[in-house]
């Protein structure tokens, strides 16, 4: 961390609460730094773009969502690119907060094989959504689905993917204003009922069926 300051899991908190994250430059990188953008991107609860493509292959699809079943793999498979912003001081922390339960990951599962994932930290009403990866075709779409739904029914209110790619924008995300992001926050650390691990995450099939009749 700049300035000699050591980044903790409290810190990190901190950060999240005030509206900004961490990166790297690299995971070679040692140094970590502070980002918060102008343009925040975040992914209505309400808003999650199902194609008739990704229902019909979520329906017929035998793969497996987990929550937390594998953090650290998660974590990795992520950080699994020719670029990335994730070194193992990140790791670490982001390890920490999900031995506090304050990051979760929902994962898809092939029989015994993590194929894709999602991962993000959680403070009272919001999640953090860090990252995601997939090793076969629509598993990070899937668990990104998953992860929508699953935070809609446990009441968060606030989904923020930090940035806005293509990818995500394909699925229903959107871009706002700083200002805008920070009021959104706001609310959502003012919901104290929020809790990750009420429900079970259910089937990719039951995934579809909330989404496709609320949507």
């Amino acid at each position: 961390m700049k300035d000699d300051v050591r980044l903790t899991p409290n810190l990190l908190l901190q950060g999240y609460a005030s509206g900004i994250f961490p990166m790297a430059e690299s995971r070679d990188d040692p140094e970590v730094f502070w980002v918060d953008p102008r343009m925040r991107g975040v992914l209505p609860l309400d808003g999650f773009h199902m194609s008739r493509s990704l229902a019909r292959a979520m329906r017929r699809s035998d793969w497996i969502l987990r929550l937390d079943n594998d953090f650290e793999g998660v974590v990795d498979g992520c950080a699994d690119r020719i670029d990335t912003w994730i070194n193992p001081e990140i790791r670490e922390l982001y390890k920490a907060l999900h031995d506090r339960n304050q990051a979760h990951s929902i994962e898809v599962w092939e029989g015994s094989q993590l194929v894709g994932g999602v991962y993000g930290v959680v403070l009272k009403g919001a999640f953090f959504g860090e990252s995601m990866f997939s090793r076969r075709t629509n598993a990070s779409k899937m668990a990104l689905a998953a992860a929508v739904d699953h935070l809609r029914r446990t009441g968060f209110v606030l989904f923020d993917t930090q940035f806005l790619t293509t990818h995500l924008a394909s699925l229903g995300a959107v871009e706002i204003t700083r200002d805008t992001y920070h009021a959104r926050l706001e609310r959502a650390l003012d919901v104290h009922t929020a809790d990750f691990n009420s429900v079970p995450v259910g089937t990719l099939y039951d995934v579809v069926q909330r989404i496709t009749q609320t949507s």
